[in-house]
């Protein structure tokens, strides 16, 4: 890993704003990231445990990952269009 763990945990954290962000790497650089649907709660918009941070030794690998964990958040508001939800909008 090129950069300290302080400055990993700052890029992805800092790259979700304006929602809350928790960036914990452990001490076998295995990383779990928090995004939280707002900063007044505790629920959760995303979680993703076990990510190797060992793998992200550059900028794009760490370009991939957040863009990886926004297309996860982005999938979870998705309605399918044959869900009873999308029909009655119909």
């Amino acid at each position: 890993m090129f950069l300290s763990a302080l400055e990993l945990r700052n890029i992805i954290e800092s790259s979700f704003l304006p929602k809350r962000c928790q960036c914990t790497l452990s001490p076998d650089l295995s990383m779990t990231v928090k995004v939280y649907a707002n900063g007044e709660t505790d629920q959760l918009d995303l979680l993703r445990t076990g990510i190797d941070a060992q793998r992200l030794t550059g900028c794009r690998e760490i370009n991939n990952l957040i863009a990886e964990l926004r297309t996860e958040m982005q999938q979870q508001y998705v309605v399918p269009a044959h869900s009873p939800a999308m029909r009655k909008a119909l």
